[in-house]
């Protein structure tokens, strides 16, 4: 038996939101009270100073299992992910092979299966994500695919688009779209503006994304599928997904921790490691993301956690490969830049971490509950620390040398301790 002892503990299901014990005996929690007796509990923790969520879920990563394993594998995603307090994660299908198959998707998760955390995997929409012919939605969903998405790739096709939304919608499943416009982008991954300028390329115009976004989010009302935009970059593109939801789609948007922190002037600081689809903003897209954090317009942080090796973003700017790993630091970027400014709560920003993902996907977790799966996370609000290693492959972040608020100490899931601090 595990023993929480002396934590704020932060439930947004249940709104619990005060210092109680947790007592976990097996795979779950089996009693929440005051001041629980330590007697015959194997092992106690001090959550002193410390704030108890349920584990994180995040719905947007990519492990690069199979194909591109030098960058990232399911366990070492994994460990990375129980560093950053998750015990839930969803990855993304554009691996080599793509995930368009039943033997592809049944060699992820059972290789998932011996990972210290849960790795599901959606479906691409699209054989080989080339967005043309639609896979076998129902095939792939009965072996196991929570989901589908071409993310990496947008759909370009509307013929296509209307086709999956509706097969969707009859297996009632998720379907995350990835938003840019190829032909409206002359180079990817930087924001077409001052820095393309300085940097002598046009890049990537905002306009990419919100032409896919309008007609996703109109689509969205029509067909009454679900689905979710990812990784939303750009201020109107949010605008878009608010009016949507007011006429009615069932339509869910999802932002990254970089998106609502740092802005396109970060590239000429940090280089590559700060180049990624879709591209970091002005500060005016920054704060209308904020605000539709804030209004629940924007109802999940997603990480889009994307590993590259070294050599890869070290060559030409223009060259480099879009994307950040970000399972590590997502936690922390939250604290510092939406509740430490006053933004959202710490209980905003948990929900937004926990039961909203899980409600889209309609998975049983997210949440703290005697009888339920212990699946929790231990953190520290007001540790700083400076961002430096990482347990992922990769190290492609922005935010090395960064001082951040908020250390997780202790990630549980299945009511093992899987990720304790070292320090």
């Amino acid at each position: 038996m595990i023993l929480i002892k002396n934590g704020y503990v932060i439930d947004p299901l249940s709104k619990l939101n005060e210092n109680v014990d947790i007592l976990i005996d097996n795979e779950n929690v089996v009693k929440i009270d005051k001041n629980i007796d330590e007697k015959n509990v194997d092992k106690v923790i001090d959550a002193s100073s410390c704030i108890v969520a349920p584990g994180f879920i995040d719905i947007h990563s990519h492990f690069r299992d199979p194909g591109f394993t030098y960058k990232e594998d399911i366990f070492t995603g994994a460990n990375a992910a129980a560093r950053g307090g998750y015990t839930t994660v969803i990855c993304m299908a554009n691996t080599k092979p793509v995930v368009d198959n039943v033997e592809t998707l049944d060699y992820i998760l059972n290789k998932a299966k011996m990972a210290r955390i849960e790795v599901l995997q959606v479906a691409s929409i699209t054989k080989g994500m080339a967005g043309k012919e639609i896979v076998d939605m129902k095939k792939l969903k009965e072996a196991g695919a929570v989901g589908f998405s071409d993310d990496g790739k947008p759909i370009i096709s509307s013929k296509t688009a209307v086709e999956a939304m509706n097969m969707a919608r009859e297996l009632d499943v998720v379907l995350s779209f990835h938003e840019e416009d190829p032909e409206l982008i002359s180079e990817n991954g930087i924001n077409s503006g001052k820095i393309a300028d300085a940097l002598e390329i046009k890049g990537s115009p905002r306009e990419a994304e919100n032409v896919l976004v309008a007609r996703d989010a109109a689509l969205a009302i029509s067909t009454k599928a679900k689905i979710d935009i990812q990784h939303i970059s750009s201020g109107l593109s949010v605008e878009l997904v608010r009016w949507a939801k007011k006429m009615g789609a069932n339509i869910t948007a999802e932002a990254t921790p970089q998106h609502f922190s740092i802005t396109e002037e970060e590239v000429l600081k940090k280089g590559a490691n700060a180049k990624v689809n879709p591209p970091l903003r002005m500060e005016s897209d920054r704060k209308t993301i904020i605000e539709a954090l804030k209004d629940n317009t924007i109802e999940i942080i997603a990480t889009d956690h994307a590993p590259h090796s070294k050599k890869e973003k070290e060559g030409k700017i223009s060259k480099a490969p879009s994307g950040m790993i970000g399972l590590e630091t997502a936690l922390s970027l939250a604290i510092s830049k939406l509740v430490k400014p006053g933004y959202l709560s710490y209980m905003d920003v948990i929900e937004k971490f926990t039961v909203n993902p899980a409600k889209l996907y309609r998975l049983d977790r997210g949440y703290i509950k005697e009888g339920h799966r212990a699946d929790i996370v231990i953190f520290n609000p007001e540790e700083e620390y400076v961002v430096s290693d990482f347990y992922s492959k990769s190290c492609n972040s922005p935010f090395i040398g960064e001082k951040l608020y908020g250390k997780v100490k202790n990630t549980i899931y299945k009511g093992t301790i899987v990720y304790e601090d070292e320090k």
